[in-house]
């Protein structure tokens, strides 16, 4: 029998070495021209091989959206659900095929609107699934309406006076559900995206990724202070474990219940924070989610929050495996369902 290892939740076989091409599918990659789909289906594709799996032992879950065709473009097994119930699918997918690596791809308005209680659910469960959320700021797929992460203000065609609504911000409703690896990342920073990507694959529990996506159409440059080599430095604050956060001439420093930026020149070294994924209470983390405004002026990439605890569905095939102990299980299922009209579960 071949060596067995464990992934993230997964169960990891000796297979043979794939290559990036061995993860494209034969379907014609359609998004618009400039779209940072493209980049982030590049990256992932190129770092799946890093998995050692099979392609039968991944599966690609989805909702509706732009984001959402990303089962059609992988060589892998995937499933292009309903609006919002991506999680959902996938949480039962998961806990009944411990086997595979299970990936869930959806957008700031699939899974933060419709979406949204299977989104924090499955983190709360902390079911063994790798939740990449693609947030452009808008929904692409409909047009350009303002979504659930839009800034306040924000002119579209379903608000032509500006939108009224204040936006979530993804990683700290991530972490306010409790989720027990939470990371940040953008599509144009492959090296960035590769390395969270790997960190959330090797997590045995929820990951949630959060990856700025550009939508040149509806929504252009909406990071690109983020990403514009005049600006970058002074706005990107990239989290390194063991590392004081730096940026630039600005550092981060404790500051009553939360953190705030200021600049390194006036304080001293022993009052910048030192980074640490592994703290468990989300506090912390959350207080670091805190930092990146709606204008991006101080904004952490990286892992926030890294921390073990049980699975939901380790649990849940626990107590299968104890309420089943000394039964034939094939033999139960024959009886029952040959058992007539009227079942009786004990």
């Amino acid at each position: 029998m071949a060596d067995t290892a464990k992934l993230g939740g997964a169960v990891k076989l000796d297979a043979p070495k794939l290559k990036a091409k061995d993860f494209k599918s034969s379907q014609e990659v359609r998004w618009c021209p400039g779209c940072g789909d493209y980049a982030i289906l590049a990256a992932v594709q190129s770092f799946l091989p890093e998995l050692g799996l099979e392609r039968e032992k991944i599966a690609f879950v989805s909702g509706i959206g732009c984001s959402s065709r990303f089962p059609y473009y992988l060589n892998t097994y995937g499933i292009h659900s309903i609006h919002g119930r991506a999680p959902a699918i996938a949480t039962g997918l998961a806990t009944s095929r411990q086997d595979l690596s299970v990936w869930v791809v959806t957008g700031d308005g699939d899974a933060l609107s419709i979406g949204g209680n299977h989104l924090i659910h499955a983190l709360r469960r902390n079911v063994n699934l790798k939740i990449l959320l693609f947030n452009n700021r808008i929904y692409g797929l409909t047009k350009g309406q303002y979504s659930p992460t839009s800034e306040p203000g924000k002119l579209t065609k379903s608000s032509p006076m500006g939108s009224v609504d204040s936006p979530f911000n993804p990683l700290s409703l991530a972490l306010g559900s409790e989720a027990t690896f939470v990371a940040r990342t953008l599509d144009s920073d492959r090296a960035h995206l590769q390395q969270v990507l790997r960190a959330a694959a090797e997590h045995e529990g929820s990951a949630f990724v959060e990856i700025y996506q550009n939508c040149p159409i509806f929504n252009d440059d909406a990071f690109e202070t983020l990403k514009n080599p005049d600006t970058r430095d002074e706005a990107l604050i990239r989290l390194e474990d063991g590392q004081p956060i730096r940026f630039g001439d600005k550092a981060v420093v404790q500051s009553g219940y939360g953190l705030e930026v200021r600049d390194a020149a006036e304080v001293d070294e022993a009052d910048v924070v030192v980074h640490k994924s592994d703290v468990d209470d989300p506090a912390y983390a959350f207080a670091l989610s805190r930092l990146s405004g709606t204008e991006l002026d101080h904004t952490p990439i990286g892992v926030f929050r890294s921390v073990r605890r049980p699975t939901y569905d380790d649990l849940v095939r626990g107590q299968v495996d104890q309420a089943s102990e000394g039964v034939d299980r094939r033999e139960a299922l024959d009886r029952l369902l040959h058992s007539g009209d009227t079942w009786a579960v004990l």
